[in-house]
C-alpha cells in the first residue's frame, strides 16, 4: 500500500511543528495534547491508584503524582527501560508489568494476557485507566467496571478510534462512526458521560468521567 501525505497540508505541518516544539521543551511529560497534561496537573490525586496500557515517560510522569499505578507493556526491551528509569528515580510505587503481543492473528485478543491484566482488579477501584498501548478497543472496554464513580478513562489517539469534529489526521468522522464492533460497544457505553476531549492538530486526547 502506497503511503499517502495526503494530510500534510501547511495547517498540519505548523500543527506538528508546534508539537515538536512543546515535547523539546517539555521533555518529561506525556505525549499527550499540552491541554490534556495542564488538566492532569490539576486533576490528579497523590491518593490516586491508576493503570496504564502502555509504558513509557508517561510511567515516570503518572507515578510521581499518585498514589499506585500499574503499567502493561508489551515490548520487552522498553519495560526493562522503563523499569531502569523509575529505579534512577527512586519510584517504588509502580507495578510493571510484560504482557507480549500475541504470536498468531487468530488468536482471541480479549483472552490476551495483555487484556486481562484487568482482571487484577476489583471493579470500581480505579481512579483512571490510560488507554495508550495495543489492544485499546479491547483494554478501554475491559476498564470501563474497574472505574470508581467520577474515576476518568483517558484515552490517547481517541480520534482515531472515536467519531469527532477533529482536524487531526485519520479522524473517524460523525458518519463514520467508531472504529469497529468493540470500539461501538465502548462508545455506546461512555457517549453519556461527561467528557474533555483535548487535541493539537496532530492528535487528540479525550478525557471519560464514570456517573
Amino acid at each position: 500500500m502506497a503511503r499517502s501525505f495526503s494530510h500534510w497540508t501547511v495547517r498540519y505541518l505548523l500543527n506538528r511543528s508546534r508539537e515538536k516544539l512543546y515535547r523539546k521543551m517539555h521533555p518529561g511529560v506525556p505525549w499527550f495534547a499540552p491541554q490534556a497534561v495542564s488538566f492532569l496537573e490539576d486533576y490528579l490525586l497523590p491518593v490516586d491508584d491508576g493503570l496504564e496500557f502502555g509504558s513509557g515517560r508517561s510511567t515516570i510522569w503518572f507515578a510521581s503524582r499518585v498514589h499506585h499505578l500499574t503499567s502493561v507493556e508489551h515490548n520487552a526491551e522498553w519495560v526493562e527501560k522503563v523499569r531502569l528509569m523509575l529505579m534512577e528515580r527512586s519510584i517504588a510505587n509502580v507495578d510493571m508489568i510484560h504482557q507480549p503481543r500475541l504470536e498468531h492473528p487468530d488468536q482471541d485478543i480479549d483472552q490476551s494476557g495483555y487484556v486481562q491484566v484487568t482482571g487484577r482488579f476489583n471493579p470500581e477501584s480505579l481512579d483512571f485507566v490510560v488507554i495508550d498501548g495495543i489492544y485499546r478497543a479491547q483494554c478501554a472496554w475491559r476498564s470501563l467496571p474497574l472505574l470508581k464513580r467520577n474515576g476518568i478513562l483517558i484515552i490517547d489517539n481517541v480520534n482515531k478510534a472515536l467519531p469527532s469534529d477533529s482536524i487531526a489526521p485519520n479522524s473517524r468522522t460523525p458518519e463514520q462512526g467508531p472504529d469497529g464492533e468493540i470500539w461501538t460497544k465502548v462508545w455506546q457505553e461512555i457517549r453519556p458521560w461527561r467528557r474533555y476531549w483535548t487535541g493539537n492538530g496532530v492528535s487528540d486526547t479525550a478525557f471519560f468521567f464514570k456517573p
